[in-house]
């Protein structure tokens, strides 16, 4: 477990202490305290760099909840983002609080004192959390100011600056994160819960990923000619990660349990997860994504929609899309013989709570039948408190893995080597119990409902498995914007296919009913069966009285391309004109 933020102010407070005389009138003034008589030991160091984990690390419920601005995600309804009028004044002011700290540090910490060894390490801990702070900047606003040292009110001419390019800014995060790489001690954390060498390289695998698809695809920001160069740093690091042997894929030989039981395992599975936010019962650490996900009042109600749900192969290796009629088949069919990692992030098949109770897709929690169970615990009563216990994973060897498989399609490298495919792809389909032969062919269904710009059959594949993998790990949105395929934030919330109104169907294949789809709730419900109203507003059946759940159809969904960055907050500009407006806000 990382310091508590109590327990870091303590100890602040008790080194601070320590270096007082005995004489009151001897004491240095309050102001100066603190750095005269602080940054002098390697225990300094670390208490200082424990405010970074604080800082910078998500919630559970942020981490899981980003995904809901994929696009294979339905809700109660879209952010304003999406479906609203969004404005610049709808947009909350920038804060650099967090990078003040760093950089604060950084001005502070080479003592001679301290073993140089040591404060190259906390350098880097520092250096690798300011190019997490301008990733993020940059995927937000793109050009962004560069700070390099702490500012003063004297500062006038930095604290009002322009922004910096996005080439210059990115190119600095580059050099912090190799900074990190060469510097922070490469022992392998088992807790999860600590940087080491090899998260500075997997989380660089993923920056370095992020931009150089995105300057290969967003030809406006005219940076492509330098797409191979962060495509093959994303390469090099993922494949340092791998050569190291310090992470596998976790496997009993259970592909059943075997990928859930990563996201719903108090202590992280520190064979696969790289860094965790972790969580403790015994210490009454808890989260609330459970009761988030199955809540009709205190979530949102999420579920996946058909349209993804449609890319999990078969076990066999073979497409669902192949087979004649899958659009149309019924949920219980439809889940039969699947990639089994689909029952591990829905309820599926048989799936039961802990006290041993059916628990199939519950419409009361979800709007499109795929209801959402990869970090719920099965414990009932976590349903409706927030005292969830399961570490939620914020890097794991299988991203690495999919890191590497991408930037090596994109480079064109996959094609014709096998060893690639049978390193990444092969590997995870293998843990998942699903065949995992190459493909012959591009997939007609990913091209014609995601991806008609890409006939590179192996980056098809590797977008599949990427969705797949990773879903609800809070990457989707980044990979959307990266790809430019905001558009597919349009797409419609498509659900389980009713073959009728008024009829009662059975969703966990026990032989008993468990929802039906009716016009007006009936004054006599039956027990045991959901009555989900097909409103004709909100809702509607594709085909008027059966067909697919559509829902939210009354929202108008629209992703322009002035939505790949964010608008500079009114509140921003208003004190420093000179940042500019991005373009189309």
């Amino acid at each position: 477990m990382k310091p508590s933020i109590k327990y870091c102010l303590l100890a602040f407070a008790a080194l601070l202490c320590s270096a007082c005389s005995k004489n009151f009138l001897d004491r240095e003034p309050f102001d100066k305290l603190v750095p005269n008589s602080f940054f002098n030991t390697e225990a300094d160091l670390q208490l200082y760099s424990n405010s970074f984990y604080q800082q910078f690390t998500p919630s559970a419920l942020a981490i899981v909840q980003a995904d809901e601005m994929g696009e294979y995600t339905s809700k109660n309804n879209s952010p304003k983002f999406i479906s609203g009028s969004f404005t610049p004044i709808d947009q909350g002011g920038w804060s650099w609080t967090k990078l003040r700290n760093i950089n604060y540090f950084l001005s502070k910490y080479d003592n001679p004192a301290i073993p140089e060894a040591a404060r190259k390490h906390y350098a880097g801990i520092a250096r690798f959390y300011r190019a997490l702070f301008y990733f993020d900047m940059v995927k937000d606003y793109g050009d962004v100011p560069w700070y390099s040292k702490p500012l003063s009110t004297d500062d006038r001419d930095m604290l009002y600056k322009k922004r910096d390019p996005r080439a210059a800014v990115m190119d600095s995060v580059l050099a912090d994160l190799d900074y990190a790489v060469a510097n922070i001690r490469d022992k392998k954390d088992n807790t999860s819960s600590m940087i080491s060498k090899w998260v500075a390289l997997g989380i660089k695998s993923r920056i370095c990923l992020f931009e150089g698809t995105y300057r290969k695809y967003h030809n406006e920001i005219g940076l492509a000619n330098t797409a191979d160069k962060w495509l093959t740093e994303a390469l090099n690091s993922a494949k340092q990660v791998m050569d190291s042997k310090q992470y596998s894929l976790y496997s009993t030989g259970n592909p059943t349990t075997d990928y859930r039981t990563l996201f719903t395992s108090e202590n992280p599975v520190a064979a696969e997860i790289m860094w965790a936010n972790t969580y403790n019962n015994a210490l009454k650490r808890w989260h609330e994504v459970t009761w988030k996900f199955n809540s009709a009042t205190y979530g949102a109600r999420w579920g996946l929609n058909k349209q993804f749900v449609n890319t999990y192969l078969n076990a066999d290796g073979s497409r669902f899309t192949d087979k004649a009629g899958f659009d149309e088949l019924l949920f219980v069919e439809e889940m039969k013989g699947r990639d089994p990692r689909l029952s591990q992030t829905i309820r599926g098949l048989g799936y039961k709570r802990s006290d041993g109770s059916a628990a199939p897709a519950n419409f009361g929690y979800t709007f499109t039948g795929y209801h959402i169970l990869k970090f719920s615990l099965d414990d009932k009563r976590l349903d409706g408190i927030a005292e969830a216990y399961n570490s939620i994973t914020m890097l794991r060897y299988a991203e690495v893995l999919l890191n590497y498989a991408e930037a090596a399609a994109e480079l064109g490298q996959m094609a014709g080597n096998a060893n690639i495919w049978e390193q990444t792809i092969a590997a995870l389909r293998k843990r998942a119990g699903v065949n995992p032969k190459q493909p012959e062919i591009a997939d007609t269904y990913l091209q014609q409902v995601y991806f008609p710009e890409i006939s590179d059959k192996f980056l098809l594949e590797v977008r599949r498995e990427r969705g797949i993998e990773l879903c609800y790990e809070g990457l989707r949105y980044d990979d959307l914007m990266r790809w430019k395929k905001g558009t597919l934030l349009e797409m419609p919330w498509k659900g389980i296919y009713v073959p009728a109104m008024d009829q009662e169907m059975d969703l966990d294949g026990n032989g008993t009913p468990d929802v039906s789809f009716v016009a007006k709730t009936p004054a006599s419900p039956k027990q045991g069966v959901s009555y989900f109203v097909v409103d004709g507003k909100a809702a509607k059946l594709s085909q008027g009285t059966k067909g697919h759940i559509l829902w939210r159809v009354d929202e108008n969904r629209k992703f322009e391309d002035r939505k790949y960055l964010k608008p500079i907050a009114n509140s921003d500009l208003v004190i420093n004109p000179d940042l500019g407006q991005n373009p189309g806000w």
